[in-house]
Order: C-alpha cells, then structure tokens, then sequence
C-alpha cells in the first residue's frame, strides 16, 4: 500500500518532486549522495584515488547521534558492501535510491555519461534490488545525479512509484578545496524543513568532513535539528 515505505507514491502516476517539507517546527534533513561511476571504479582500480566511502562522516554522525539520509548509486553499494550494512544497520539512518551508475537522463548534467530516458526505469529498479537486502530503513525517495531531470524523465518514473527529492540547500562539496564556504553555504540559507545536499564520496567531495562539525554546530546555534528525510518531508 502508498504510504507503508516513506516516499511511495501511486503506481502509474508521474513521480513527485520536492524540494523541502513544511516550514514550520525546527526540523531539517540531511542528505548524502554517493556517486559512483565507471570512471570513478576505474581510478580506484589504478590507484588514482584511495577513496569514494567517507567515513569520517560517518563516524561524526553516529558519534553525535544525527539522522541522516543517504542516496545510494547501485555501483556504490557494490563497492562498498560493508559501509552500505554500517549505513543500513544504523536507526537514525535513512537509504534511498541515487540511480545505478550515476548517469544522466537530460541533456547538459555537469558532464555526466548519459543514458536514454528509456532506461530510467531499468536503472533505478536495478538499484533498489541492490539496496533492498541491505534491509534497515528503506524509502522510495530517488535523486537525479546532477538533479537534471525533466517531464520525460518523471514520466518515465511512474511505474516505479517513487518520490523524487531535489532540495532547496545545495552545499557545492563536489570538488570543493576548503571547508568553510561549504558552512556558509548552508548556513545561510538553511530554514526549517529544509533539505541539505551533500556527498559522502571521500576523494570527490574531500571537506564535506571538515566542513560537517561546524554546520552541525551552526544547526544547533539556530535551533534546527537534524531529522531523517521522511520525517521532514512529511512534516512528521
């Protein structure tokens, strides 16, 4: 039935989108992308880069017992089969849906490979069967890469009966080479019900951990909580 997995919506209608829940109440979602595309496979396989899994991250948020949701690429469960169970076995930890390789379904998404429309549906089914033994809190939320999406794209999600989640607080980790406007960006544009975009993808995003204890701190000092997705979104 819609509604027993946050996010689900009716079989057959085209998919949602949303950028943040309610603005009332003190409530705030954080979300972590973890991309992983062949050509990132293929720099750890040569050494190019040590890692796409930052743990640090984690460790800081289960330290201080925040809630967190994490959309997953296939490709990177994969990969990280043992971070993906740390993730899953965690209560305050959401998993959602971030396609299987990280590829584009619109034109001009930040240079990212591209497949046809009509292998969305494919793709992100592939990945939920990738996430789905993981087991912990599982939703129907799903993310763009890029968030480059149109109609052709929605549409073509109906079979699928997910949420798709932008998000009104982008953080600009992704190649980021100091922390400090990362805090900024969030912080100054953060609100209640507000959903912050960051990465967990160590070597691509590498102060996404710097920055975190400071926007935790700047969280506090404003009076917003972090809160799992479904909870925001719903107002819950």
């Amino acid at each position: 039935m819609v509604g027993t997995v946050p996010g689900a919506t009716p079989i057959g209608t085209r998919a949602p989108v949303v950028d943040h829940g309610p603005r009332t109440g003190a409530k705030v979602a954080l979300t972590f992308d973890a991309d992983m595309t062949d050509g990132m496979l293929a720099s750890l396989r040569a050494g190019r880069v040590k890692s796409y899994a930052n743990l640090r991250i984690l460790d800081l948020l289960e330290r201080e017992q925040v809630p967190a949701t994490f959309f997953l690429t296939g490709k990177w469960v994969q990969r990280y089969p043992d971070v993906t169970r740390r993730i899953a076995g965690n209560p305050r930890f959401e998993l959602a849906n971030h396609t299987y390789g990280h590829a584009a379904f619109t034109g001009d998404c930040y240079d990212l490979p591209r497949l046809p429309v009509d292998e969305l549906v494919g793709d992100v089914a592939r990945t939920f069967e990738v996430i789905a033994p993981y087991g912990g809190r599982q939703t129907r939320y799903f993310r763009f890469p890029g968030l480059c999406h149109d109609a052709a794209a929605l549409d073509a999600l109906a079979p699928l009966g997910v949420t798709v989640v932008d998000g009104d607080v982008v953080s600009g980790d992704p190649f980021a080479t100091a922390w400090k406007p990362l805090v900024r960006a969030v912080l100054d544009h953060v609100r209640p019900g507000s959903v912050v975009i960051m990465h967990v993808t160590e070597a691509n995003a590498a102060m996404t951990d710097e920055a975190l204890p400071h926007i935790l701190a700047g969280l506090r000092e404003r009076g917003l909580v972090p809160a799992p997705l479904s909870e925001v979104l719903t107002g819950g």
